[in-house]
């Protein structure tokens, strides 16, 4: 690669969140525990979802990848944040960087279509009840859920295809936590209005595009749940509430970083914050304090595994 366009700059300074040390002290231990907490939150309703035949339904399959995606959305970027905290040479290689710009845009443009799905999902259970496992069959979740990924990847591609090239010959301080599009393609030593509005249109319009869709499924859902006044639909609006709440946590501060990402303010960073560690942290806390059938399932894997390990000891 570094053949290819003969840069100079082989890799990048991050210059992180900040440099005071008691600053430094404090977001150590408080994205250490978002951190933990979350990948533990997050396997346990992965774990929970594949271990209780309760849960395999299409809703809960779709909740699981969700989990899923979420430990690779945290774990992209935040155990090397929490490690450079207190280094003074916070590097990363050229090579390092376009691997995780790679990963973060492939899982989250993963995790937006599947907001979609999920959204399509909570239609169908609301709207065509008596259809519902019918349409949303084992086959058809599995190729939702593939689509999900092809789009993810294509649309991480489509973008490093425009920048994996790039010359890199004077700057190298990079002021984020980790490496992302606008900030790393402000470092190249060319012109580079063209691919700055290629990340407008591409992530730009991927985050306003699907926040959109989601807005005006989840309103459709709602005034037809208003029609109903059952226990179930109150389970439905219950749930809906949920899917919104991970919504605007997930979306709100991606639209800010790439519907206007040049140039790029110093809040960004301190909103991608939420991507990475705020939202994948608040889903398994929002789809269990929520959910009475995760709860209860949750309680019954922890008893199960405490008579495990007693029958063994």
């Amino acid at each position: 690669m570094d053949g290819g366009n003969h840069s100079v700059v082989s890799e990048f300074v991050l210059l992180g969140l900040t440099n005071s040390r008691g600053v430094q002290i404090l977001v150590f231990l408080v994205f250490t525990v978002f951190y933990v907490a979350s990948m533990l939150g997050n396997l346990l309703i992965v774990l929970t979802i594949i271990s209780d035949h309760h849960l395999h339904s299409p809703m809960y399959f779709l909740l699981a990848n969700l989990s899923f995606i979420d430990t690779g959305v945290s774990s992209i970027a935040t155990p090397k944040m929490i490690y450079d905290l207190f280094r003074k040479h916070r590097v990363i290689s050229l090579n390092g960087c376009i691997t995780q710009m790679f990963f973060i845009h492939t899982v989250g443009g993963t995790e937006m279509v599947l907001l979609i799905v999920m959204a399509y999902d909570r239609y169908i259970a609301i709207c065509k009840p008596l259809h519902y496992l019918t349409i949303m069959s084992l086959r058809m979740c599995i190729f939702l859920l593939a689509l999900t990924w092809t789009i993810g990847l294509i649309h991480s591609v489509a973008q490093l295809a425009f920048v994996v090239n790039l010359p890199f010959c004077g700057a190298n301080k990079m002021d984020s936590f980790y490496c992302d599009f606008p900030r790393f393609i402000k470092l190249a030593c060319t012109d580079t209005y063209t691919l700055e509005f290629l990340v407008i249109a591409n992530s730009g319009f991927i985050s306003m595009a699907t926040f959109f869709i989601l807005v005006v499924s989840y309103i459709f859902i709602l005034i037809t749940v208003r029609k109903h006044s059952s226990g179930a639909s109150s389970k439905a609006l219950s749930t809906l509430s949920a899917h919104i709440t991970v919504v605007v946590f997930f979306f709100v501060p991606c639209i800010t970083i790439y519907v206007w990402p040049f140039p790029t303010l110093p809040i960004d960073k301190f909103l991608a914050i939420f991507d990475v560690i705020i939202t994948p942290f608040m889903n398994p806390v929002i789809y269990t304090l929520r959910n009475k059938e995760m709860k209860v399932a949750m309680r019954r894997l922890i008893i199960r595994t405490f008579k495990f390990q007693k029958f063994f000891n």
